[in-house]
């Protein structure tokens, strides 16, 4: 279609461009703030104490949301405020091995839940966990009990101070790694 040679063009109006962009800036900023705070979490795991699940500088995605219709389970993945930081800023992701209620025992290097004569399971561990002490925990209420896959390299709940973490310190579900490539964790 030929555009009409006599129709007035509208000069360009610097303040209303500039007045877009900061709606389209500011519109942005808010989507990824209530993403970040009540969606999802994002972590970069520092440490090897989860490896070969996830690796020493893997970026993660978690769901914040998870934990609002559903409780946390064995074998989650979880982003999670340490323990034994006062200040509240240091995360941990471990996995959740200990339910409210339980009782955790580790000997010969196996892990035992509720006096079970069977270890349990874990499929995801690099390797045989080196003995150490026989250790016993009991899982208070409303608190998990995490220890970190790679067990002989792991600063978890059996070397902190304080060894639960609340349900309320708990701030995702680790769904998936994104880098250095996109993997689904379990």
């Amino acid at each position: 279609m030929k555009r009409e040679e006599n129709m007035p063009q509208e000069p360009f109006n610097w303040k209303e461009e500039i007045i877009s962009w900061i709606k389209i800036i500011i519109t942005a900023a808010v989507i990824a703030f209530l993403l970040n705070n009540f969606i999802i979490a994002n972590s970069r795991v520092p440490s090897g104490s989860m490896e070969k699940t996830i690796m020493t500088g893997d970026r993660v995605i978690g769901s914040r949301l998870s934990y609002y219709f559903e409780d946390p389970e064995r074998g989650d993945i979880v982003i999670f405020h340490f323990p034994d930081d006062t200040t509240g800023k240091t995360y941990y992701v471990k996995r959740i091995i200990g339910l409210p209620g339980d009782t955790v025992d580790i000997r010969n290097g196996k892990v035992y839940i509720n006096n079970s004569e069977t270890p349990l399971e874990e499929p995801y561990l690099p390797e045989p966990m080196e003995p150490e002490p026989d250790a016993h925990f009991e899982v208070p209420d409303d608190s998990y009990f995490m220890l970190g896959d790679n067990r002989n390299y792991s600063a978890d709940a059996r070397r902190w101070k304080n060894k639960y973490v609340k349900k309320k310190k708990i701030i995702a579900k680790v769904l998936f790694r994104y880098f250095p490539s996109i993997k689904k964790l379990h």
